[in-house]
């Protein structure tokens, strides 16, 4: 008896799973016929996607899985698309594209990025989690994209990876040179043991005539001036490049 009703559970299980299944394929064929619709009456893939969208904000994964199946080159007009009918939905845009591989992830965030600025924190942390080992042409991207949105991008990201903060700090500063005294100030509120790798990576990664700001940076922050400097020089800063210093 207890084997029985075992096999009567199990076969519930699989009965519901397979009714899930035909219920998602169902609507992913539907939309791909809405789709197919929509751009055999000579629209866009984005204002097909777009108006799709419009009604159906709900199925955005659907919607965004055939999409991109369908059409894997025109995944700027679909991103686009996307986030003009709903931005809300920036991050599931960005996580659908980056699933679907059809461009590096830096790109996918560039586009959104540029469509939806308001979202950068979110698209940014979407994109790292779907996509860590390009956390720096991540951040490089979206600093050169939505630069004075340089110190939250720097901050969330460091705080949430902070085993990758020299990467982050690296792109940060590549991205953005004239803002290398700032993101040394920042990084180093989040972690003021780092100080003398944070000041070697920053000058290494700079150019002379910021050597001295990072330097300060580093000194009103709380570390030792002497330490600095010699983290500096063994970050291939040149003294005379230091000789703007706080006494």
């Amino acid at each position: 008896m207890k084997k029985f009703l075992i096999l009567l559970m199990l076969a519930g299980i699989s009965s519901t799973v397979v009714a899930k299944d035909v219920a998602e394929y169902k609507q992913e064929r539907l939309i791909a016929k809405i789709l197919n619709q929509q751009v055999k009456k000579h629209r866009t893939v984005q204002s097909s996607v777009h108006s799709i969208l419009s009604r159906y904000p709900e199925k955005v994964d659907v919607v965004l899985d055939v999409a991109f199946n369908r059409y894997p080159e025109e995944y700027r007009q679909i991103m686009l698309g996307a986030l003009s009918a709903q931005p809300v939905l920036a991050c599931d845009v960005i996580e659908r594209a980056i699933k679907a591989n059809v461009a590096p992830s830096s790109e996918l965030v560039e586009i959104a990025i540029t469509a939806e600025p308001a979202y950068t924190q979110e698209i940014v942390n979407t994109a790292v989690r779907f996509s860590p080992s390009e956390i720096e042409n991540i951040v490089r991207i979206a600093i050169r994209t939505e630069p004075y949105d340089t110190s939250n991008i720097v901050n969330n990201t460091a705080a949430s990876y902070p085993s990758k903060m020299i990467n982050i700090l690296s792109a940060a500063i590549s991205a953005i040179p004239e803002q290398a005294t700032n993101i040394v100030k920042d990084i180093l509120a989040l972690f003021p043991h780092e100080a003398d790798t944070v000041v070697k990576t920053a000058v290494n990664q700079s150019t002379d005539m910021h050597n001295s700001g990072i330097v300060n940076a580093a000194i009103d922050s709380g570390f030792d001036k002497d330490s600095a400097i010699a983290a500096a020089i063994a970050g291939g800063a040149k003294k005379e490049s230091l000789a703007k210093l706080n006494n």
